[in-house]
């Protein structure tokens, strides 16, 4: 498809770090220029300027707010369409809220592309705030089913524009073989999260599969715990901390990959299943937020409880003493990636800008 004449003002946060939606504003824009659209970026967590005004707490956010506003105002002027990538709490009142106002007053159509899977308790507490500013916006799009239905309970309409992966990142791993087994787990060391759940399993998978190791991609305020539960289970010798991964570092981690496990509490739509899956890579994932929007149990991934160590584990064991298992998981996984890819996505994000920008002459 072609965005050929659309001047996009993309507004989202950049690598590093490399976190979900960091990587996905980049490869939008990477795409979007591809496609012959000329995108302006507005980073929302740029460097501090001057570097010391980090170490302010009460006065930082002045000194990121007062660029970020006026690099938002520059880019307005310049674009046909602003997109935002907006996410929950905070994050909304500091950066998407601002953008949509700013658009607002540039006469520039805005479209909002909410991404957080604790969407359904910050709009809980805060659905008077957001609804003003989301009357100001030409368009509300989601990239789930799961929160589609989350902003309907509160009256505010939206259309699905899934995550996109871009298949030419990742390369498919062979069929598995051998009896050792590496089982990876791709998110922040953040409660949120719940590593501790997928090391607990990893010890239980140990007790089984004595080869078995596991890699833990991510950094965050946990670390530390995490290590030390780790060291109190005894598994020093099988478990690796990596840190945050740029995104060819995880395409080879994938490659290595038997098993990827998703232990989180909340989720919308987890760009890692997306690439596990892109990858040839089984899930085994908590049930939790838009996941089942996203894989069937037992046909795409295998599901269990939030919180579950031992179902966790028994899941990964079927995947690893079950060869016909896992190697159904693999197929499936390649098929429903499909409906990710950019040929799929990008039409649908065509026909948004298009809408919004028609609707604003």
């Amino acid at each position: 498809m072609s965005f050929s004449g659309i001047r996009v003002g993309l507004v989202g946060p950049l690598p590093p770090p490399a976190g979900g939606m960091a990587n996905q504003t980049r490869q939008l824009a990477e795409l979007l220029r591809s496609g012959q659209a000329e995108v302006t970026l507005v980073q929302t967590n740029a460097p501090y300027r001057p570097a010391w005004a980090a170490g302010l707490p009460g006065a930082r956010a002045l000194f990121r707010l007062v660029p970020y506003i006026w690099a938002l105002w520059r880019a307005a002027g310049r674009s046909d369409v602003l997109h935002i990538m907006a996410n929950s709490g905070w994050s909304w009142h500091l950066f998407a809220a601002p953008a949509i106002w700013v658009g607002r007053l540039r006469g520039v159509p805005v479209v909002v592309n909410y991404r957080g899977g604790e969407a359904a308790e910050f709009l809980k507490s805060a659905q008077s705030i957001v609804r003003v500013s989301m009357a100001r916006t030409a368009q509300l799009i989601v990239p789930s089913a799961f929160l589609q239905e989350i902003f309907a309970r509160f009256r505010m309409p939206s259309t699905i524009v899934p995550n996109i992966i871009d298949l030419a990142r990742f390369s498919t791993r062979g069929p598995r073989v051998g009896a050792s087994a590496h089982l990876v787990v791709a998110r922040n060391l953040e409660p949120l999260y719940d590593n501790a759940t997928a090391i607990r399993a990893f010890h239980i998978v140990r007790s089984n599969a004595p080869a078995a190791r596991l890699t833990i991609a991510g950094s965050g305020p946990q670390e530390a715990e995490l290590r030390q539960l780790v060291t109190d289970l005894g598994l020093n010798q099988a478990v690796q901390f990596t840190g945050r991964l740029d995104r060819d570092a995880m395409a080879a981690l994938y490659r290595e990959a038997d098993v990827m496990l998703n232990p989180s509490l909340a989720d919308n739509m987890p760009n890692s299943l997306l690439e596990s899956m892109a990858s040839g890579v089984p899930v085994v994932s908590t049930r939790v937020g838009g996941v089942p929007y996203m894989v069937e149990d037992g046909e795409t991934a295998l599901l269990v409880p939030a919180g579950d160590a031992e179902a966790m584990a028994h899941a990964c064991l079927r995947l690893l003493q079950e060869a016909p298992l896992w190697e159904r998981l693999h197929v499936a996984g390649l098929a429903r990636v499909q409906r990710y890819t950019w040929s799929q996505v990008g039409p649908l994000l065509a026909a948004q800008y298009t809408s919004a920008i028609g609707a604003s002459r």
